[in-house]
């Protein structure tokens, strides 16, 4: 097969498998950020989006994204929601033939033809592909791969820093460029001079710097969220540490074997870990060690890029996997969108090897029933309706199917539906500060006040410097048409604290 046959069968199988996304609507973030966003209705939203957050400015603003808004811009100018995502299919299948090309380079066509089915079919990443804002990752993929074989490959500097300049501005989780590149210097994958190392180092530096300048500049107005995952509050930093430690046992088996697919992992569907001799911690350290057993085996027996490609995994993990920060989640499976990158590597690079005459027929099966499982968790992302229907069946314990009925009864004007939705969800799981700000504002267009105070009490003592909650439902409500709530929410919102 040729080269240009070998991408283009890559790139078709990840747009087949994901063909019926093109009937999905708009869902979970998307509405928030792309259709309540007035930003995008300007015509100078395209520029604008550089100086501008991630989320609306009317609903207390946040991240800094502004590549990844800026597509959203123009797709707003070219079509319906059909159009975005049929977008996020091309990104996908541009980041698929991105792996594919990076394996050929150090494995041959064999591996670039495993690494890039792999990749395409791979079911954790529907939530990524087949929801418009999943479009961060896949951006934010796609250039850290270009940046990584820019400088592992090519031993282009500049070509490597545009990319990780644009997987910056894509989302956050690029900044693992110079990581995933000193790794490939590490297991021996390329080996530039003493100057050409700094001067990669030094473009680095720069650049992070620039981007961090730039970033405080657009965000500093706004007020400095802090987001943890909701079983993290309260908790101490080892309880953390430890429920992050028993999540890799989840991240593995979405990694290894995706059969069962989630939307929703919070409490009380995951709880928190408090010990050392909780079974789940235990499963989470042994897939981590053996992780490290792997790497070091690959090592030793001279498999540089399965090394490579087992290291990629923890290194693109690492920003959201809870152990050196909290993040807004403890396990999201369109986090897993770049990971799992290095899994088809390594994949790729032993399978051929492993199985030099089976490998076609092992690969074979392995793209069919991960493009199956692709194509049938799809639909799950059609609309809001149908995401929470699939939590209720997938996280019956969770808080948060009830916690997002709320949003969707206020928008389909039901105000004391959404009130008992309300209720459910803090009696299964009381410590979020947005389910109570939901909870208010069910309560107002219901026409109870009383509940309502009692609702923002919860919300202030869960909560330091909130307003941005405040902002953010006020937007939701004018939105909607509830101008009444939106002015009640703002008639109580606390006055600003002195740092």
């Amino acid at each position: 097969m040729s080269t240009k046959r070998l991408y283009v069968a890559v790139g078709a199988c990840a747009v087949i498998v994901y063909l019926g996304a093109l009937w999905n609507r708009w869902a979970w973030d998307d509405v928030p950020i792309i259709v309540y966003n007035p930003l995008l209705l300007s015509p100078s939203a395209i520029w604008r989006a550089f100086i501008s957050s991630y989320w609306p400015r009317q609903m207390g603003g946040g991240l800094y994204r502004p590549l990844t808004i800026a597509t959203y811009a123009l797709d707003l100018r070219i079509g319906a929601v059909a159009w975005f995502h049929a977008v996020n299919l091309l990104w996908h299948a541009a980041a698929s033939v991105a792996v594919a090309a990076l394996a050929r380079r150090w494995s041959g066509d064999r591996a670039a033809v495993v690494a890039g089915l792999l990749f395409a079919v791979h079911p954790v990443h529907v939530e990524a592909v087949a929801n418009i804002v999943g479009r961060a990752e896949l951006m934010a993929a796609l250039f850290t791969v270009l940046a990584v074989y820019g400088a592992l490959i090519r031993d282009k500097p500049w070509w490597s820093l545009a990319a990780f300049a644009c997987g910056l501005l894509s989302k956050e989780n690029a900044a693992v460029v110079p990581g995933l590149v000193a790794w490939g210097w590490i297991v021996g994958l390329a080996r530039p001079a003493g100057r050409r190392m700094a001067l990669y180092v030094a473009s680095w530096v720069a650049l992070l710097a620039a981007y961090a300048a730039l970033r405080w500049a657009v965000l500093h107005p706004f007020a400095r969220i802090t987001g943890m995952a909701a079983v993290f509050i309260g908790a101490s930093p080892l309880q953390m540490r430890l429920t992050a430690i028993a999540a890799l046992a989840d991240v593995a088996r979405l990694l290894v074997f995706p059969l069962t697919l989630r939307v929703d992992y919070s409490p009380a569907e995951r709880t928190l870990v408090t010990s050392l001799l909780d079974p789940r911690f235990l499963a989470g350290f042994a897939c981590f060690a053996t992780w490290a057993v792997l790497i070091g085996l690959s090592w030793r027996s001279a498999r540089q890029v399965a090394a490579f490609g087992l290291g990629w995994i923890g290194i693109a993990l690492l920003p959201v996997a809870n152990l050196v920060f909290p993040v807004g989640v403890l396990v999201a499976e369109r986090t897993l969108y770049l990971p799992s990158a290095g899994l088809a590597l390594a994949v790729a690079a032993v399978l051929p090897e492993l199985a030099p005459r089976r490998w076609p027929v092992v690969l074979g099966v392995l793209a069919v029933l991960g493009g199956a499982r692709t194509a049938l968790r799809v639909p799950v992302w059609r609309d809001d309706h149908a995401v929470i229907m699939s939590e209720l069946e997938d996280s019956p314990r969770s808080y948060d199917p009830p916690a997002r009925m709320v949003g969707l009864y206020l928008r389909a004007h039901q105000p004391d539906q959404a009130l008992q939705a309300y209720r459910t969800a803090a009696g299964i799981y009381d410590r979020v500060p947005w389910l109570f700000m939901w909870g208010a504002d069910a309560a107002f267009a219901a026409g109870q006040p009383a509940v309502a105070d009692s609702a923002l009490g919860r919300l202030e003592q869960l909560c330091d410097r909130c307003q941005h909650y405040y902002y953010f439902e006020a937007a939701a409500a004018l939105f909607r048409g509830d101008t009444a709530v939106a002015n009640a929410i703002l008639a109580r919102m606390p006055p600003a604290r002195t740092p």
